[in-house]
């Protein structure tokens, strides 16, 4: 199993799925039958944007979909010209960053929790309160449209219960809003988590790992960057593309999107250009600056799905005549491996293997292992905004031994002197510190490095990283403009540095 296998429990979703159940049209509740019977309406019409964005919110609730995977294709099929585009990105991603916040108003505007409302229901609702509360949307067209939503969906018995509801919520301001569901907190976390839309369980976790770096006062920025519209960051792979301006402050391969679809600049490069957030290149252009690079290296990227990171290594790596794998467990993943690595030069070997055990088989071959592993995800809220609701601390509970399995793999997999770095997308210091601690528990062979003192050195620009002592990164939207991506490099102990060397010297003969 790779360090991917958690994607397997992911589905992507028809992004135009309903929900199977059926709650009583007059209150929008569960009953028992199905969708035979169901009185209808005359036929509504509904603005293509708000449409695009509602099958999004379905498909995210019914199908545990990914918004930024179904949402361009949505668009696509769609035909939104690129207002109507903007429109629905905002609609759909707006309303999944606040969904905790705005099911509080439903359920106090409904008189009922949120959680007894048709889902399908429960889904315009939430389109609509986040166009009454948060943008500049008309009220009238906000509560019509959603209306006509759940006319279409569910009938006229519902859409008159999601009539009376908007209503009652387009009487009192935002703010009247805001300070109604927190005057109904029963602690200072749960009043944040209203206000903040996060959850208590991950505003906790966040407080926790901005404690450790003493920046326990930045939680509020932190939490407000996790509800803003990220930019889009681009890579240009070195030697086969150049990144363009505007460019980003760190990593020299990172610039931002122009505006418009990037995926137009992506296909006109043929690959050698493409969506990868500045934290994630960070991370890989740190393996491969963490010492100088030696021909005849042999490098690995152990939990390579989706393969974006791959690419990059793979670019860094073909100058300097080093063999690089790749290895994904999923049969769909690992064929996006292939596929990202189309643009780079050279045959990559992409395995299939179980991640846990890769380590056993492949003992002591290579020199650089990157080890992305799967994890809760909290630090890409911003790109990724479901996932604060449709994660949980079980998650965190099944994951880190997974993770520890990765780490002690990788580590088994690498020659003396070979590097590891650790990365997650994530700031829970179980994931993260705590990960790496275990590990080295075990074992006497390994070396953590500075990783500061190395994401520092390829950085353009003074980057500013807690130390905390250790040596690890810890990236952050609020501070970096990036996700929060955690980085630990772990070297392992040159006891038989000859050996190593005559290693690298008999591949690089068996290349010739």
């Amino acid at each position: 199993m790779s360090g991917e296998q958690g994607e397997r429990r992911r589905r992507t979703g028809d992004p135009r799925g309903r929900s199977q159940g059926r709650r009583d049209p007059a209150s929008g509740r569960r009953g028992a039958s199905g969708g035979e019977g169901q009185q209808r309406g005359p036929q509504r019409t509904v603005q293509p944007a708000r449409r695009v964005a509602y099958d999004v919110l379905r498909a995210v609730s019914e199908s545990e979909a990914y918004a930024n995977l179904i949402l361009p294709p949505a668009i696509a099929e769609a035909g939104l010209n690129p207002q109507d585009a903007a429109l629905a990105t905002e609609l759909a991603y707006g309303t999944l960053r606040r969904r905790g916040t705005y099911d509080a108003i439903i359920s106090a505007a409904a008189d009922r929790p949120a959680d007894e409302i048709d889902p399908a229901v429960l889904d315009a609702l939430r389109l609509a309160t986040h166009q009454l509360l948060a943008t500049r949307v008309a009220s009238h067209a906000a509560v019509n449209e959603s209306v006509n939503l759940v006319a279409m969906a569910q009938g006229r018995g519902a859409s008159s219960f999601a009539n009376a509801v908007l209503r009652r919520i387009t009487r009192e301001t935002p703010e009247e809003w805001e300070k109604r569901i927190e005057d109904s907190a029963r602690s200072d976390d749960e009043r944040l988590a209203l206000r903040s839309a996060h959850p208590v369980w991950v505003i906790r976790a966040l407080r926790r790992a901005l404690a450790a770096e003493g920046r326990a006062d930045e939680l509020d920025d932190l939490l407000d960057a996790d509800n803003a519209s990220p930019e889009v960051t681009l890579v240009a792979l070195p030697g086969l593309a150049e990144p363009r301006e505007p460019r980003r402050p760190y990593a020299p391969t990172a610039y931002g999107s122009p505006g418009g679809d990037p995926h137009r600049v992506i296909a006109a490069s043929g690959g050698t250009v493409r969506v990868q957030d500045e934290g994630s290149q960070l991370v890989a252009l740190a393996l491969a600056g963490a010492a100088p690079i030696a021909e005849g290296e042999r490098w690995l990227d152990l939990c390579a799905g989706p393969g974006g990171k791959t690419a990059l290594l793979a670019a860094v790596a073909g100058p300097h005549h080093v063999t690089l794998e790749a290895n994904e467990v999923v049969p769909t993943r690992a064929r996006l491996v292939r596929n990202a690595l189309r643009a780079v030069p050279g045959e990559i070997v992409v395995h299939e293997e179980d991640g846990r055990t890769f380590g056993a088989s492949h003992s002591g071959m290579f020199d650089r292992i990157l080890v992305d592993a799967p994890c809760t995800g909290l630090g890409a809220l911003r790109r990724r905004p479901e996932a604060r609701w449709r994660k949980s601390p079980a998650d965190v509970a099944e994951l880190v031994p997974l993770q520890v399995e990765l780490l002690s793999s990788a580590l088994d997999a690498l020659a003396p002197g070979g590097i590891v770095a650790y990365a997650t997308c994530s700031p829970h210091l179980a994931e993260t510190t705590g990960v790496v601690q275990e590990v080295l528990r075990g074992r006497t062979d390994i070396t953590e490095l500075d990783a500061r003192a190395v994401v520092a050195r390829v950085a353009d620009s003074p980057i500013d990283l807690a130390d905390d002592g250790s040596g690890r990164v810890q990236l952050w939207p609020h501070r970096h403009g990036t996700d929060a991506m955690f980085l630990a490099l772990l070297q392992r102990d040159t006891t038989d540095t000859l050996a190593a060397s005559d290693k690298r010297s008999a591949r690089a003969d068996e290349g010739e």
